[in-house]
């Protein structure tokens, strides 16, 4: 079980806020904060390049940190800006397989720069995205999958959690399809990296990219991507540089051998420590704690938002995570986030920009998104619950 008390006292926020947004930015927790702030001290004081050395062994173990995290080996794993950047860098690589009448298939929910980048890719190459129809609970029909899986399909591209809804697919379910079929399989994992238990064997996913910010705790630009290993040969990042690749003489380029070959030279070294430091933290709780709690509070919300007058919940599928979305009768959500965020209690909104496939076909324009977090507390719901029906 997690001591609440101690995670509280370790998370500064907690003192501010109620903070319900831990699906757009989690609370961090003390020693990332003071982690990213010293590093940046000592870069300061010696400088950035002589800083950089004196880590360079902390930084190397945020490797073996997230390797574990995940269930995979420390060199299957890059350390990138942000999951948008994971995404790209492994789509893209795969964009050079594509033709005319190839396809790629994805979920309703799918986020939409994830769309965006498969919708450019269809326009220049003459592939189609195909998006997998639903069962009736509202996930994705792995029977439909396995009907659509054919000699055409060159991508499976799906959320595990998307960012507009409490549901969660059925990853290992999609993995194994896959697999079977011999079509690679991206899992964008960024809400629930951090929330719930990752394992990639299990999963049976060949990329997985997730974020730092959000269920993890770590800093803002920080991010990661898996690349299992028997897919890295031959595998060419959509750009390298001299980190990711070396130029032996003449126009000869040899990309890394490792999945670093989609990490770019420069980054933030204080940010990437403060990564370490958050997946420390989480590893040190338990993955499986860290779900049961969040499970439970999850739970306990949406049970006292059923009996708030006019409000309607929106979260699909039979396993349901921390994320909670609901709209009020004759409520702007907007509105309602901004009164909310005076009163020192945070949430977000999800629009249809977000997530257009998913939203109009459910007729909606936007919901009210509360995301709760381990460090969360009973009370702190009720607080939340009687302001909005205050």
């Amino acid at each position: 079980m997690i001591d609440v008390a101690k995670v509280r006292a370790d998370t500064p926020g907690c003192g501010e806020v109620v903070h319900l947004n831990n699906a757009g930015a989690s609370l961090p927790p003390r020693v990332v904060v003071d982690t990213v702030i010293e590093h940046l001290e000592l870069e300061a004081r010696v400088g950035g390049y002589a800083a950089a050395d004196q880590v360079a062994q902390r930084s190397a173990a945020v490797y073996d940190s997230v390797a574990t995290l995940l269930g995979a080996a420390p060199d299957e794993i890059a350390l990138v800006e942000n999951a948008t950047r994971a995404w790209d860098m492994a789509f893209y690589a795969l964009v050079g397989s594509f033709g005319p009448g190839d396809r790629i298939l994805t979920s309703r929910v799918e986020y939409a720069s994830n769309v965006i980048g498969m919708l450019q890719t269809a326009r220049r190459t003459g592939a189609e995205v195909v998006v997998v129809p639903d069962d009736d609970a509202g996930q994705l029909s792995v029977d439909a999958l396995r009907e659509l899986l054919d000699e055409r399909v060159r991508l499976v591209a799906v959320s595990w959690i998307p960012t507009q809804s409490g549901l969660v697919n059925p990853a290992a379910a999609i993995g194994a399809a896959t697999r079977a079929a011999g079509v690679p399989f991206l899992l964008d994992a960024c809400q629930a990296v951090g929330q719930i238990p990752v394992d990639v064997d299990t999963l049976g996913c060949d990329f997985l990219s997730a974020t730092g910010r959000k269920y993890l705790r770590a800093p803002r630009g920080t991010g990661l991507l898996y690349v299992r290993r028997s897919r890295l040969d031959g595998l060419e990042p959509p750009f390298l540089d001299v980190h990711a690749a070396r130029w032996q003489h003449g126009d000869e380029v040899q990309a890394r051998d490792d999945a670093r070959r989609f990490e770019s030279w420069e980054h933030s070294v204080a940010n990437r420590l403060g990564l370490g430091a958050a997946v420390d933290y989480a590893l040190a709780l338990g993955a499986h704690a860290i779900v049961a709690r969040v499970d439970a509070l999850a739970s306990s919300l949406r049970a006292q938002l059923v009996d708030v007058p006019g409000l309607s919940l929106h979260d699909e599928g039979i396993e349901r995570c921390g994320i909670v979305t609901f709209t009020i009768d004759g409520v702007d959500v907007h509105e309602l986030a901004a009164r909310l965020r005076s009163e020192r209690i945070n949430i977000s909104v999800s629009t249809v920009d977000f997530a257009r496939y998913d939203f109009e076909a459910r007729g909606l324009e936007a919901v009210a998104r509360a995301s709760v977090h381990y460090y969360n507390t009973d009370d702190e719901l009720l607080s939340f619950v009687a302001a909005l029906r205050g």
